[in-house]
């Protein structure tokens, strides 16, 4: 027979327990379930956030940050609206990351640039690739998005990235890019994009500094890596 939350001692409700202790006291579970705030009048809402956690289980909890409204809502139990309630939630949490770590004032290496661009692309499953563009001292001036490509694959031509740099009049750019399979490791064509953008900035006076892979938690710089024979 499930518990359902109104059977708990006060202290132990997720809500009241997250005022009384804080946010870091509860499990994914408690805070799903506040967040979906109510059950169904037979399945306590902490076994229905139970539910959900458990059908991403395999992939892990980031995976929600790719869930859709409509798949969250497959789970019995939970409506759209709830789903959307997770949903918006995590993209906030997203935003807040991705807001803290642009407040960088200048980017002086590799951990600097995943620093400012991971909240961004380390839970994307498709590959984006993005310049980030410097004024003379190094600080961001923009980081637009060049391109999306497939699970596998971005494609990224130097008329875009150019152009992107003489909008914002930017003195120096550093490629990114995302691996969703977690490996950073640079394929051919990543190095060989790098080389040829390298040529592009020397002509138009505006040089890549470098290319950082962002995969999973962890990053790579192709010319820390030594990748590009320099």
């Amino acid at each position: 027979m499930t518990v359902m939350v109104r059977d708990l001692p006060q202290e132990e409700r997720p809500r009241e327990k997250l005022i009384q202790r804080g946010a870091a006291a509860l499990s994914d579970t408690e805070l799903l379930a506040i967040l979906l705030r109510t059950g169904t009048a037979s399945v306590s809402v902490l076994h229905l956030a139970e539910e959900v956690l458990a059908k991403y289980k395999d992939k892990g909890l980031v995976s929600i940050m790719n869930i859709s409204p409509q798949e969250i809502a497959t789970v019995h139990g939970v409506g759209l609206a709830k789903a959307a309630t997770i949903v918006a939630a995590v993209e906030l949490g997203r935003r807040l990351s991705a807001k803290a770590a642009q407040k960088l004032e200048k980017i002086e290496g590799p951990e600097d640039v995943a620093r400012y661009a991971s909240p961004l692309l380390r839970f994307e499953q498709k590959e984006h690739f993005l310049v980030m563009l410097l004024d003379v001292r190094n600080r961001v001036l923009a980081m637009p998005t060049v391109s999306v490509g497939s699970l596998t694959a971005s494609v990224a031509h130097p008329r875009e990235i150019f152009r992107e740099a003489i909008r914002y009049s930017a003195a120096n750019m550093i490629l990114i890019h995302n691996h969703p399979s977690g490996d950073p490791t640079p394929s051919r064509e990543d190095v060989q994009i790098t080389k040829q953008m390298m040529k592009a900035g020397e002509i138009m006076g505006i040089p890549v500094l470098d290319h950082v892979i962002i995969a999973g938690d962890g990053f790579l710089s192709l010319k820390e890596a030594d990748c590009l024979g320099l």
